[in-house]
């Protein structure tokens, strides 16, 4: 901004009526920027930054006479930040800037051409005359000198209607390196205002050439392109202008694509066994025609290497290549490698992105390390995955029409929007895929980069022309348009220049609540299982921004503050909220301040093996919400804090923290009471596990509106749907009816790997906990606790797998938990509760259901004194002759087939 500034400074206007036509200037990277933009987008002037030099382009010769005033600003700015060197060389086709400056403080000179002999910081040449061996002007720049150049290419273009204007138009051999070309597109001339701030619109030009020829050339003799079975490739998001799709899945998934980046070409699979590497064609797209050296660090790329009639070394990164093959990770050598493309250089980079993330737990769109280099070519590698499959070679004629490329659409989106034109049905299909795009392209965070300025513009002109559709349980989003405007909304306002004007388009209804000033939370914590939520009893409306001073104790530990308490994604076609409605911020200084588009309770999370007791942190300003937790907060204290005006209400008991709506609690005479159930129940699931009364971590429900998916599911926190809120907090409604679906949750976070045989008792085992609660806590027997638990369904359920050959496919769920309930009946809880601590002083458990089953068969059998292989058999389970020999002097349990199967199939 400080550049366009000084660039601009002085100038009012710019009239382009005239004479001249210039050419449209096509920007990529992060560096370039436009000076004059007209109202179709087209830019007529720019500049870049490359190396330690600079650059400035205009898109007509005659502007280096029409306007003096920014010709005369460029050259300071060409000169460098301190400099003082008056000389300017011109080159001789332009020597009238010679004389225009003959009355500044520049001492110009003019010569023939450039040569590396030329002492000066500063030279101003046509484009059309760029020297006989333009890489010398390049060096020239890198190495901190001023360009700049001025030409149109449409007419070379025109005469050169079969080479390619990118690489081949002189300018471009210079202008293009620094990220800025000349089109084969006249721009249309206006006379335009010069604005406060770097130019923008959704109209800029988003496609800068069609890519049939370059096609043509990839996919000649190929019809398909495969990932090959075992393999998952990352999706490759295409969204730079002169990037574009080369391998497109069914569901218009880039898994190939390409790229012209400077003077050199890159092309990314998102997987290193793509076929690519039978597909040479590829390296002597890359290659360009020089016969260079190919070198190769990727395993996979050296057979096709050897076989694509190019010289291959097998090394790492070195100047000297013709192409460099690449992981997708690379740790070192990033700005060289851009550098070694911009120059001309041929990358190809494959590898997916998808394990980093998942490993990292992080987007990849910053930091991951292929993306460090892809992101400015306009290519990103995406923790979002294709499976192994083959799919059909794109029809080059058709490609850039046919297939999906992100700016391209939101260019199409935002005319929509703007100015009423029709969406076409694919483009329709893709909108939604569009909205998680935008969200996962914006957490590139690339503020200094124009393209990545322009799509943050163009998303906060969208949303302030349609506004953000108001969802809530009564007025789902359904249609591929509002799931596009609800998804980019938050994600827009994190990274928008100004958030708080945006604000009342995304959020119409957003009352002033009673706050509370420099509110002390106290951090008492210690981790031993995982990351823990500290509640705050805070809560922050949408928008609302607060400062929260963190002790330095904590500080730059891991440590990170979350709004919101939801943090289940949704991937629905219906949605009754945002799919994403919670944000964290790291704790890295001693005061950070915090807001969430949502509004949200406010957390502190600490990181798992953390020990902190005695601390206090301060939140500036905040909403009180309906907080209780047992042994803190009195029955006077509740009754004021149970009207607290925040909508997120939390009840933190012994073991477990309940967040619910508050209109659910506003009623709550004797959250004590409540607490003593909750701390029973949480007593008896930890009995049953056979592990100490004190959880590791108290575990959290939270109920809102809607999902993941299920009607609950675990994890932390379990999530649950808003209806289930009154049953969790209602004392009478859980003694009376239960809440099977609740402590199923609560077993699965009991569930083990080395006693589960998934997917057999995925869902099976978790509700031996829901039959030990209601029947020890509630005194609820079984056969009441839940439908299917009556005798009359077990017994059907038993007689029907035996019927169907008692067949380990149909064992699941709860025709598994008949064998369970078998069991306990027999020889009762306590025999479970024993097994359970006997795997606790287990280890090296195998990995397989097979020995999974044999040791439980085994150790049950040991527990309870009594040889169960029969039994087991019986169910199916494959017992080895090993773990019978081993059981061999226990008392067998008889099972007299007959008997057993008239029980059942009578």
């Amino acid at each position: 901004m400080a550049a366009y500034l000084s660039l601009m400074k002085g100038v009012k206007e710019l009239d382009f009526r005239g004479p001249c036509v210039p050419s449209d200037l096509l920007l990529i990277g992060d560096h370039a920027f436009p000076l004059a933009m007209n109202s179709n987008g087209q830019v007529l002037m720019a500049a870049s930054l490359y190396g330690a030099g600079r650059i400035v382009v205009l898109g007509h010769e005659g502007y280096l006479t029409a306007f003096p005033a920014l010709v005369e600003n460029a050259l300071l700015w060409l000169r460098g930040d301190g400099s003082d060197d008056p000389s300017v060389f011109v080159q001789n086709s332009v020597k009238v800037v010679s004389d225009n400056l003959s009355k500044s403080t520049f001492q110009a000179q003019v010569v023939g051409g450039f040569n590396s002999n030329l002492k000066t910081s500063v030279y101003v040449t046509d484009a059309y005359n760029v020297g006989t061996d333009p890489k010398d002007l390049v060096a020239f720049m890198k190495a901190g000198g001023g360009v700049m150049i001025a030409g149109q290419a449409w007419s070379w273009a025109a005469d050169h209607p079969k080479e390619n204007t990118l690489h081949h138009f002189d300018g471009n051999k210079v202008s293009g390196v620094a990220g800025i070309y000349f089109s084969k597109n006249p721009a249309e001339v206006e006379n335009l205002p010069v604005y406060p701030q770097i130019p923008s619109s959704y109209m800029a030009v988003v496609v800068g050439k069609d890519f049939e020829d370059d096609l043509q050339f990839l996919l000649h003799g190929v019809s398909e392109l495969t990932i090959p079975n075992g393999s998952l490739a990352s999706e490759v998001m295409v969204h730079g202008p002169l990037a574009f799709p080369i391998g497109v899945a069914n569901g218009g998934q880039t898994f190939l694509a390409g790229a012209y980046y400077g003077q050199g070409r890159v092309i990314i699979a998102g997987h290193e066994s793509v076929n690519l590497f039978s597909f040479f064609n590829a390296f002597h797209w890359l290659d360009e025609g020089r016969r260079g050296v190919v070198g190769v660090t990727l395993i996979n790329g050296i057979n096709i290497a050897t076989n694509s009639g190019l010289e291959m070394e097998k090394t790492g990164f070195k100047k000297d290549l013709s192409v460099f093959v690449s992981p997708s990770n690379p740790q070192s050598h990033l700005e060289e490698i851009k550098n070694f493309v911009a120059e001309g250089g041929g990358l190809l980079i494959g590898g997916h992105a998808w394990y980093w993330a998942q490993s990292h737990g992080k987007s990849p769109m910053a930091e991951f390390g292929g993306n460090k280099i892809l992101n400015q070519m306009g290519l990103s590698l995406l923790d979002s995955t294709i499976p192994a499959g083959s799919y059909k070679a794109l029809d080059p004629s058709r490609a850039i029409k046919d297939t999906y490329h992100f700016r391209h659409l939101l260019h199409r989106f935002a005319k929509h929007v703007t100015v009423q034109e029709e969406l076409s049905k694919d483009d329709e299909e893709f909108l939604k895929k569009l909205g998680s795009d935008c969200s996962t392209y914006l957490k590139m965070k690339a503020h200094d980069s124009c393209h990545y300025s322009q799509v943050v513009a163009t998303l906060t002109d969208i949303l302030k022309k349609s506004g953000m559709p108001q969802v809530n349980e009564t007025c789902p989003v359904k249609n591929p348009k509002d799931h596009l405007l609800l998804n980019i909304g938050a994600e827009v306002y994190k990274v928008c220049p100004h958030p708080d004007d945006l604000l009342p388009y995304l959020i119409k209804d957003n009352p002033l609540l009673p706050v509370v000033h420099n509110y002390r939370v106290k951090i008492d914590v210690s981790t031993a299982g995982g990351e823990e939520w500290i509640s705050t009893g805070l809560y922050l409306s949408p928008g609302m921004k607060t400062y929260v001073a963190i002790p330095a104790d904590i500080v730059n530990k891991g440590w990170q503050i979350q709004i919101g308490c939801q943090t289940d994604r949704l991937n629905a076609s219906e949605l009754k909220r945002a799919p994403c409605v919670h944000v964290r911020f790291p704790v890295n200084s001693e005061m950070i301040q915090v807001s969430n588009l949502w509004g949200g309770l406010i957390y502190l999370v600490a990181p798992s093996n953390t020990q902190a007791q005695g601390l206090e942190a301060f939140v500036q300003i905040a909403v009180p919400a309906p907080y209780y937790k047992s042994g803190v907060t009195t029955q006077a204290e509740w009754s004021l804090l149970s009207t607290a005006p925040s909508p997120w209400a939390e009840l933190e008991f012994d073991n477990i923290i309940l967040t619910v709506p508050s209109d659910v609690v506003r009623c709550l005479d004797r959250p004590d009471k409540l607490a003593d159930l909750w701390n029973d129940i949480t007593k008896a699931i930890a009995d049953l596990a056979a592990k100490s009364h004190k959880f590791p971590r108290k575990e959290r429900f939270v109920a809102d509106v809607q999902i993941s998916h299920g009607f609950m599911h675990a994890g932390y926190p379990i999530m649950a749907h808003r209806c289930s809120a009154t049953g969790l907090v209602d004392v009478n409604h859980v003694k009376t009816n239960g809440i099977w679906g609740a402590i199923h949750e609560l077993g699965h976070n009991q569930q083990r790997g080395c006693w589960e045989f998934p997917p057999h008792t995925t869902e099976c085992t978790c509700n031996l906990w829901s039959v030990y609660v209601h029947e020890v806590v509630f005194g609820i027997n079984r056969d009441k606790a839940h439908e299917a638990m009556t005798l009359e369904n077990r017994n059907k359920r038993t007689k029907d797998y035996i019927q169907g050959g008692m067949q380990l496919s149909s064992w699941s769920m709860w025709v598994a938990l008949e064998t369970y309930m078998q069991l306990q009946e027999k020889f009762g809880w306590d025999a479970f509760k024993k097994v359970f601590a006997a795997y606790h002083n287990m280890n090296n458990f195998p990995n397989d259901n097979k020995g999974k089953m044999n040791l439980y068969a085994e150790t049950f059998s040991q527990t309870v004194s009594m040889n169960l292989t029969g039994f087991f058999q019986a169910w199916g389970w494959p017992i080895d002759q090993a773990t019978e020999q081993k059981l061999s002097s226990l008392r067998g349990l008889i099972i007299q087939w007959s008997e057993w199967q008239r029980a059942y199939c009578f």
